[in-house]
């Protein structure tokens, strides 16, 4: 069916399926072949194999993908950083230069910090709040800009309006993740972004079953990135495609639940007199609610806080919560909770982590699909404990 002025919940359970449908199947079947018949394909990239990401299983995630972000085209890889890292590899080469957002994901961090100067690449850190400072840290072979739509763990948003036309004018190539907002809060291609990046275990998914990434964007860059990906060898198999296409059927629906829920229990956490600090964007103190309201059309599902005391009240704190499940990782039906400096920063220093204001205390919260009020009775009990 085609996805014209259809709503995103439409999208997001019919866009991209098979027509006609296999054998009447509601449900896409589960392709679990490694390779397919010969059909004749001229280039190396078109022949029907599990490893080029281009299976039946793969192809209707690429149209809904594209579909939800209301983008040319879409690639299913084999996790976020999969797709962050081939993604960055394609557009990147020995000598050239990278812009980043200074506050990222753990592991993309430290992928750009460690890794990719051993490719050749430099990069410099911006802060994507003050557009007006990133001119200045642009350099003759700088080809990349890279934010995070909604910053982990700090939920900080930048100026992402003025991302893309940053980058037209300066000839580089613009990447956002937008794993944190997925595209029910943000869809980066509407923006003018060439590049949306997705964790896919986390919202787009929603069930915490798999592991898997996406790519969304232009059809030729989107392209390129597959032709590396294809190299690399980081595709998804075909039972993940599976579940990852059932995921998607609810995600406007767990999103936007997520999104109240944070709201609610951001603004209780705000008003506890033994909660020092609240990071969440869809407060309206908080330094980037202004940015998120122009840019956003929600403010998420993650916040993050500090509490009164040490580093070990902090943790007696998660000890006494009882719904929320102590894990890495976000963005399930399950509420979970976690110390990003034990887990999702953990592969920084303890000098990186300061700079980034990243405290050993810092408590970051993925709201998942309970009740909001049960959620704000167990964070009130926990805190009374401590």
């Amino acid at each position: 069916m085609t996805s014209t002025n259809l709503s995103l919940e439409t999208k997001a359970v019919h866009a991209g399926a098979l027509e006609p449908r296999v054998h009447r199947a509601l449900v896409t079947p589960i392709f679990q072949s490694a390779t397919f018949e010969f059909g004749g394909e001229a280039c190396y990239d078109d022949i029907r194999y599990a490893r080029l990401s281009n299976t039946p299983s793969h192809e209707v995630l690429h149209r809904r993908l594209a579909a939800l972000e209301n983008a040319d085209s879409a690639l299913v890889a084999a996790s976020g950083m999969a797709a962050i890292t081939t993604a960055l590899l394609t557009a990147l080469k020995t000598g050239d230069h990278l812009l980043a957002q200074s506050t990222l994901y753990g592991g993309t961090h430290d992928f750009i910090v460690n890794d990719l100067p051993r490719f050749g690449i430099a990069a410099d850190f911006i802060d994507a709040a003050r557009p007006d400072t990133w001119k200045s840290a642009l350099r003759k072979n700088t080809k990349v800009i890279y934010v995070e739509t909604i910053s982990n763990p700090l939920m900080g948003v930048g100026d992402l309006r003025e991302v893309a036309p940053f980058a037209r004018a300066n000839g580089l190539t613009s990447m956002i993740d937008n794993t944190f907002a997925s595209p029910v809060n943000f869809r980066p291609f509407e923006h003018g972004f060439d590049l949306s990046l997705h964790s896919a275990t986390k919202y787009l998914n929603g069930h915490s079953d798999l592991a898997a990434g996406a790519v969304i964007g232009g059809l030729k860059l989107v392209k390129e990135v597959t032709h590396r990906l294809n190299h690399l060898g980081g595709s998804l198999d075909p039972h993940a495609c599976f579940l990852l296409e059932r995921g998607l059927k609810t995600l406007v629906l767990r999103v936007r639940h997520q999104n109240e829920s944070a709201l609610r229990i951001a603004r209780m956490l705000r008003a506890h007199p033994k909660v020092e600090t609240v990071n969440y964007p869809g407060l309206e103190d908080h330094q980037s609610h202004a940015l998120a309201r122009k840019a956003l059309d929600g403010f998420g599902g993650m916040l993050s806080f500090e509490i009164a005391g040490d580093v070990a009240a902090a943790q007696r704190f998660i000890e006494r919560l009882r719904i929320p499940v102590v894990a890495p990782s976000l963005g399930g039906v399950e509420s979970l909770v976690t110390r990003p400096a034990t887990t999702s920063h953990v592969g920084l220093t303890p000098e990186q982590r300061r700079k980034a204001g990243i405290s050993d205390r810092l408590i970051r919260l993925s709201v998942g699909i309970e009740s909001a009020a049960d959620l704000i009775a167990d964070l009130e009990q926990a805190l009374g404990a401590v």
